[in-house]
């Protein structure tokens, strides 16, 4: 089975990452991680010094982040790329410090803080790499999920599946979920790029998925398909 046909197939299964959530059972933080909430809570000197410190820290992993993926955007300049860096220190910043309560103790405060930075780097690279460009609501072509050099029946069994697919998109969703499960699981729009573009979260992106995927994977039921059998015959 080719990648373009499982990808079909998943299309109409659930992904366990799409709504996860991690429970914060951390330990109580470490002395320095103490220090650092101590310091961002405090008032005056005190509260600006540790600020001061978290928005260097912030946009060293900012910097790392974009210079790890400079490579795929090479129509990017180094000014662009500081930019970039910046401005995603700055809102890590403005995040970290919106959700210190939310931090638990399971890791170092500056490697929890640290991944908020390279989360805002991908983001806003994504977003750049999206700017100007159309986002697909619609398929580009079903035809390039079709697999070559099938025999007889598997080429009728994949046939079948894409079109029981393509019925079920049309009439079992609603317009919302076919738009948002079109762009992000066949086009590979960025759920970044979505969210902005449709003036929604990424949440509310990943709830919608979720629920098309489940009229989908019902919709294949429905019709005797399943959509893990195409997936084992790609191991």
């Amino acid at each position: 089975m080719s990648a373009a046909t499982a990808t079909v197939a998943r299309v109409a299964m659930d992904s366990a990452a799409d709504l996860a959530t991690t429970p914060a059972t951390g330990t109580a933080p470490d002395p320095e991680s103490r220090e650092w909430l101590a310091g961002l809570r405090a008032d005056g000197a005190q509260h600006d010094a540790a600020v001061g410190r978290l928005h260097a820290l912030l946009l060293r992993g900012a910097r790392f982040e974009v210079a790890r993926r400079r490579p795929t955007m090479p129509h990017l300049r180094g000014n662009e790329l500081d930019e970039i860096a910046l401005e995603a220190a700055d809102d890590a910043l403005m995040s970290v410090l919106a959700r210190l309560d939310d931090f638990r103790g399971a890791s170092r405060f500056t490697t929890w803080a640290y991944k908020f930075a390279l989360l805002e780097a991908a983001v806003k690279l994504r977003k750049r790499a999206w700017q100007g460009r159309e986002v697909p609501l619609e398929p580009e072509s079903w035809g390039l999920f079709a697999s070559a050099g099938l025999g007889p029946q598997a080429e009728l069994e994949q046939s079948e599946l894409l079109r029981t697919l393509q019925s079920g998109i049309a009439d079992a969703l609603t317009p919302h979920q076919r738009s948002v499960l079109v762009a992000l699981a066949l086009n590979g729009v960025p759920i970044d790029v979505l969210a902005d573009r449709l003036g929604t979260t990424r949440g509310a992106l990943y709830k919608t998925l979720h629920d098309a995927r489940r009229k989908l994977r019902a919709h294949l039921q429905a019709s005797g398909l399943s959509p893990e059998t195409w997936l084992e015959k790609e191991d």
